[in-house]
């Protein structure tokens, strides 16, 4: 029985044929890919006995039991994002009911306890090769007013004499006595962000 001879596709078949199949395993674009990373502030919250922050060799604020807060603020972080940890640290029910011996029960302002928010650029940091890049974090310029609102919220939300913070932009050695230990990481929302960008592209 004779074999069949199928003619041999040309070039142009080829090259489409390749394009369609890098196309499907490829994944999304990389103007998609962005919208997939983190884009929102980030608070590290740290339940501890005591902290401090000390620049220059002074300490230049201190809280007794409370929270420690490392933030930072992202390049796109709107005022919602603000809201959003605001809300959720002070808010957050990680101690213990001394009435009812309860735990992880009431949250910072039930307790009467005091808030340490330190600036920290660094939670931004994403490693290229050995070496830390921050170029998502906010640039200080804008930064500093805006961590300066961050801070004004917790106030208004709180005790304003119970709520302290480190000094943006300073080298700062920051002393704590981790209280469990208890640490957990909080990042504002990304979803109305990543559909804002999605629409505009």
């Amino acid at each position: 029985m004779g074999g069949m001879f199928l003619p041999s596709p040309s070039p142009s078949c080829l090259t489409a044929l390749a394009q369609r199949i890098k196309t499907k395993h490829s994944g999304p674009s990389i103007s998609r890919r962005r919208n997939w990373q983190i884009r929102s502030m980030r608070a590290v919250v740290q339940r501890v006995a005591s902290a401090s922050v000390e620049v220059e060799g002074k300490i230049v604020s201190e809280i007794g039991p409370g929270l420690l807060v490392l933030v930072g603020v992202h390049e796109s972080d709107l005022q919602s994002d603000a809201d959003y940890i605001c809300r959720k640290v002070l808010n957050m029910r990680v101690f213990t009911n001394d009435k009812t011996g309860k735990a992880w029960d009431q949250n910072v302002m039930q307790k009467n306890y005091g808030v340490l928010l330190v600036s920290q650029f660094t939670l931004y940091g994403m490693l290229k090769g050995n070496k830390p890049d921050f170029h998502v974090a906010m640039p200080p310029l804008s930064a500093k007013p805006f961590y300066a609102s961050l801070v004004d919220k917790f106030r208004d939300s709180y005790n304003p004499n119970s709520v302290k913070d480190g000094v943006f932009g300073a080298m700062m050695k920051v002393n704590l006595v981790n209280d469990g230990p208890v640490t957990m990481q909080l990042d504002s929302p990304q979803t109305s962000k990543n559909t804002s960008e999605t629409t505009e592209g």
